[in-house]
C-alpha cells in the first residue's frame, strides 16, 4: 500500500560541508549532555551550539535539542511499521504542532527539537493511579491523531492491509508482524529458552490464525507506545500533555493504541474501565465510527500486547544475567520471565506453564551454557578481602567467617537482601556464628542529598563502650573486597535467619513507644567528644537550617525548576524564610538522625532495636524526636505519651522549652520532604526502599504542607495538570483533587499529622533516608 513520501527533514550528505560540524555536535552531546538511556535510543539534552544552528539555518543558539544515538546492542523486540522517526515527525507536525522536530540527521543519528516539562513517570510512576483529568487529556490526545490524513504519512510495507477499515486484517498483520520483526531474529539466540518454557516456535502464527471477525474501523495514525515515560506535562501548559518517542508509530486500526495504553500505562485495575470511557467520549466527537465493536473487541488487541510482550520481557530477563550473576538477579530475572509467561498463556493457548522454581532453572542453565558463572559457585578461598585500618586486625577464625559470608552473599536469594536508599543488606549464615549475620554495602547509585556526619562503625562502637542500654547491631567487621566497602554486622532480625525483620511500618504499640524514648535518653549519656571534637560548639537550629538551605542548592536542574513551577522557594529565599525559626539552647547528645520505621525492629521478646546508624550525628535530642514522629505513623496518644515520657526522664538543660520548639523542628522536616521527596520523584532515586516508596506516595499533601509552614501561598502553574500529576495517594478521587487541599485516608494515625499548630498542617509522607 502506498501513499506520497512526508516531506523529509534537513539531512547531511556525505559531500556536505555540515557533516563535520554535526559528528563534532554528536561528540560533545555525548561528552557533555544529559543522557536519558531507553530500551532502543540513548538520548543526550544539550544546548546548540552556533556552528550547528549556521549550518541548519535554523533553531536559537543555546537552545536546549536532543540528541537520539540507537543502542547498537539493543535486540530486535519491536514493531516498526516505517524505518525514520524523522519523516513521522514531519508528517504530524501541521496537526501536533508541539511533538518534537528532527533538525537534523545523518545515518541513524538524529538531533531533534527538545520538549520542555517532565514525564508523567516522573511525578505519577506505574502503577499509581491517574487523575481522572489527565486520563481525559490522555483520551484527547490519541483521538487528536486521527486527524492526521493517511496521505502526509510515509509509504506503509506492502504486506499492509488493503482495505483501510478491516479490523481482523489489521491484527493479524500486527501479529505477522511480531513474528517477524520479534520471534525470527531471535530465535537462534533465544529459541532453545523459549522451548524450554513452552512456547512453541508457531504461538505468534497460530495467534494470527485465530483472529476472528471483528467491527470494522477507520484506521488512523498510532503511536503504539504511549506510556508514562513518552507523555510530558509541559511547564507552559499549551498544549498540557506533549507526546514524544513516535519511532514505533503506525498506521491502523485505534483500538490498538488504547489497548497499549491501557497495559503500558501500568493503569491500576479499576481505572482501566475509566480510560475506556474516556477514550470512547474523545473519540466519539472526533472519529464516531472508531468506537465500533469497542466492548468486543478492545479484549482482542489486549490480548494481543501481551502474547507479544512475552518475547521482549523473557530476552531482557535473560541478557539480564550477565557474564557473572548473583542469586538477586536471578531472582528478578525469574520474576520478571514468570509474570510474561503468565499474561501470555492464555492469548498463545499455552498447554502449561512452568512454576517460578521451573523458570528459575532454565534461566540458569540457559545463562550457565553460554560462559554465564553464578557467583554462589565460587570457592570461599577465591574471595579476598582487605581489613579496614580503623578497625582491629582479624583473628584467624574472623578471617574465616568474612569469606564465608561474603562467599554466601551473592547466592543469597531476593528475600535476604534488602534495599534501603543507601545500603544493600544481606543476611547469611557462617558456619562459626550462631545468629545470622548481614553483608552492608553501600548502594552507589543514588546521588544522595542528605550528607552523613559520623562513621557508623565508630558511633556503633562508641554505643557499646559507654554500657548504655541502647540495643543496637555489632560490627563483626569491616573491610573491602574488589575495590567495595563493606561492613559485617550482626543480623537483628529473626534469629532463623529466613524471615525479614518486623518494622513497625504503621507506628508503634505504647509499650514500644516507651522503649523507644528510654533507648532515646540512654543515647544523651553516650560521650560525643571522641566521635566529635567540635560537639556542642554550633547552634543546632542554625546548622540545621543551613544544611537545608545547602541541599535546596544541591538539587539537580530538573528538580530545582520543577520545585519552582510549584511554588517551593530557591535557596536565597528559603535561607530568608528560615530566619524565623529559633529553638532554645540544650545539651547537644549523640542522635541517631534517621529513626523511621524501618530502621526499628521489634524483637521476639518484646522492645526495639535500633539499626542503621550512618545518619548518627551530634545535635539537640528533641530533633531525633520529633523527626521520629515526623517519618512514622502514630496516634495522637503515642505523641503525647512519647514527649511527656521524654521530658520527665531527661534533665532540664535537656528539655528546656521544648513544648515550643518541638513544632520549629517539625516545620524544618516538612519543609525538608517537600524539597527531597520532589527530588526521588523527579530522578527516581531510591524508589524501591519501601519508605521513600510511602513518603512519595503523597507528595501533593505533603506539598501542601510545606507551602503553608512557609507562609507562601501554593503557586498556580501555567498548566494545571501538573498539581494534578503529581502523587496524590491511592484513594485520592478527582473530585477531591478539585476541591484543594490534601484528603489522606487516616489509618492508624498514617496521613495527616492532624495536630494544627499556628494553622500549619503536616504532610502524610515524610522523606527517610535508609
Amino acid at each position: 500500500m502506498a501513499g506520497p513520501s512526508a516531506p523529509s527533514p534537513f539531512r547531511l550528505s556525505l559531500e556536505d560541508g555540515p557533516r563535520d560540524v554535526f559528528h563534532r555536535f554528536v561528540r560533545h552531546a555525548v561528552d557533555c549532555g544529559v543522557m536519558s538511556r531507553g530500551h532502543h535510543n540513548r538520548n543526550f539534552v544539550v544546548p546548540l551550539t552556533e556552528p550547528l544552528s549556521g549550518a541548519l539555518g535554523r533553531g536559537a543558539v543555546g537552545k536546549p535539542v536532543t540528541v537520539r544515538i540507537p543502542r547498537r546492542e539493543a535486540l530486535p523486540v519491536v514493531i516498526r511499521s516505517w524505518p525514520d522517526e524523522a519523516e513521522i515527525l514531519a508528517a504530524i507536525k501541521g496537526v501536533l504542532p508541539m511533538v518534537p522536530q528532527c533538525l537534523a540527521k545523518h545515518g541513524d543519528v538524529a538531533v531533534h527539537s527538545y520538549v520542555e516539562g517532565v514525564p508523567l513517570s516522573s511525578v505519577c510512576q506505574n502503577g499509581k493511579p491517574v487523575d481522572s483529568r489527565l486520563i481525559k487529556a490522555l483520551a484527547g490526545l490519541l483521538a487528536e491523531m486521527v486527524k492526521v490524513r493517511r496521505d502526509d504519512l510515509p509509504r506503509l510495507p506492502s504486506d499492509w492491509p488493503r482495505s483501510t477499515r478491516d479490523s481482523s486484517a489489521f491484527l493479524r498483520t500486527m501479529a505477522l508482524q511480531a513474528e517477524r520483526q520479534i520471534r525470527q531474529p531471535n530465535w537462534t539466540e533465544f529459541g532453545g529458552l523459549f522451548a524450554a518454557l513452552g512456547i512453541p516456535e508457531d504461538a505468534l502464527v497460530r495467534f494470527a490464525e485465530r483472529v476472528p471477525a471483528m467491527a470494522h474501523r477507520p484506521y488512523s495514525l498510532l503511536h503504539t507506545d504511549l506510556h508514562r515515560d513518552n507523555v510530558i506535562v509541559s511547564y507552559h501548559g499549551d498544549p498540557p500533555l506533549i507526546c514524544v518517542d513516535w519511532e514505533l508509530a503506525t498506521y491502523g486500526d485505534p483500538l490498538h493504541d488504547l489497548a497499549t495504553h491501557l497495559v503500558r500505562m501500568r493503569y491500576p485495575d479499576f481505572q482501566w474501565g475509566e480510560v475506556v470511557d474516556a477514550w470512547s467520549a474523545a473519540m466519539e466527537r472526533t472519529a464516531p465510527m472508531a468506537v465500533n465493536g469497542l466492548k468486543s473487541d478492545l479484549k482482542l488487541y489486549v490480548a494481543f500486547e501481551r502474547a507479544q510482550s512475552v518475547y521482549p520481557d523473557v530476552m531482557r530477563a535473560a541478557n539480564s544475567l550477565g557474564a557473572a550473576f548473583d542469586q538477586k538477579s536471578l531472582d528478578q530475572a525469574t520474576a520478571a520471565a514468570y509474570r510474561a509467561l503468565l499474561a501470555a498463556a492464555g492469548p498463545l493457548r499455552l498447554s502449561s506453564v512452568p512454576d517460578e522454581s521451573e523458570v528459575e532453572r532454565i534461566l540458569f542453565r540457559w545463562r550457565a551454557a553460554r560462559g554465564g558463572r553464578h557467583s554462589g559457585g565460587r570457592s570461599v578461598s577465591a574471595i579476598a578481602w582487605e581489613c579496614d585500618e580503623r578497625f582491629p586486625e582479624p583473628s584467624d577464625s574472623t578471617q574465616r567467617c568474612v569469606l564465608e559470608a561474603l562467599a554466601a552473599e551473592g547466592a543469597a536469594p531476593a528475600g535476604r537482601v534488602f534495599k534501603g536508599t543507601s545500603h544493600l543488606n544481606t543476611v547469611v549464615r557462617v558456619t562459626a556464628i550462631e545468629p545470622p549475620v548481614v553483608v552492608r554495602r553501600k548502594v552507589t547509585s543514588p546521588s544522595r542529598l542528605e550528607r552523613s556526619f559520623l562513621s557508623e562503625h565508630a558511633v556503633l562502637a562508641a554505643i557499646e563502650r559507654s554500657g548504655v542500654r541502647v540495643r543496637s547491631p555489632k560490627v563483626l567487621a569491616l573491610g573491602s573486597n574488589l575495590g567495595d566497602p563493606f561492613a559485617i554486622h550482626s543480623y537483628e532480625g529473626p534469629t532463623d535467619g529466613l524471615r525479614p525483620p518486623n518494622h513497625p511500618v504503621d507506628g508503634l504499640l505504647p509499650a514500644e513507644a516507651d522503649d523507644l524514648v528510654d533507648q532515646l535518653c540512654e543515647l544523651t549519656r553516650v560521650d560525643p567528644g571522641p566521635l566529635d571534637p567540635t560537639a556542642g560548639q554550633v547552634d543546632f537550629c542554625d546548622w540545621l537550617r543551613e544544611e537545608l538551605v545547602r541541599l535546596v542548592h544541591q538539587l539537580p536542574g530538573e528538580s530545582q525548576k520543577l520545585a519552582r513551577e510549584l511554588g517551593l522557594p530557591d535557596g536565597h529565599q528559603l535561607r530568608d524564610t528560615l530566619r524565623r525559626f529559633r529553638v532554645s539552647p540544650r545539651t547537644q547528645s549523640l542522635l541517631h538522625g534517621d529513626l523511621n520505621p524501618w530502621n526499628l525492629v521489634r524483637r521476639s521478646g518484646g522492645g526495639l532495636t535500633i539499626i542503621d546508624w550512618e545518619m548518627a550525628l551530634i545535635g539537640d535530642p528533641l530533633y531525633d524526636l520529633v523527626r521520629h514522629l515526623h517519618l512514622t505513623p502514630a496516634r495522637q496518644e503515642i505523641r503525647s505519651r512519647m514527649f511527656h515520657r521524654w521530658s520527665r526522664l531527661l534533665p532540664e538543660e535537656c528539655t528546656r522549652g521544648w513544648e515550643e520548639d518541638r513544632h520549629v523542628y517539625r516545620w524544618i522536616e516538612i519543609i525538608r520532604s517537600a524539597y527531597v521527596d520532589l527530588d526521588r520523584l523527579v530522578t527516581g532515586a531510591s524508589l524501591d526502599a519501601p519508605n521513600v516508596r510511602r513518603a512519595v506516595d503523597s507528595y501533593a499533601s505533603t506539598l501542601a504542607a510545606a507551602t503553608a509552614a512557609l507562609g507562601v501561598r501554593a503557586k498556580p502553574t501555567a498548566n494545571p495538570y501538573l498539581a494534578l500529576a503529581l502523587p496524590q495517594g491511592d484513594h485520592v478521587t478527582s473530585s477531591r483533587a478539585a476541591s484543594g487541599g490534601p484528603h489522606v485516608r487516616d489509618t492508624g494515625g498514617w496521613g495527616v499529622w492532624r495536630a494544627q499548630v499556628r494553622g500549619v498542617g503536616a504532610p502524610t509522607g515524610a522523606s527517610a533516608s535508609d
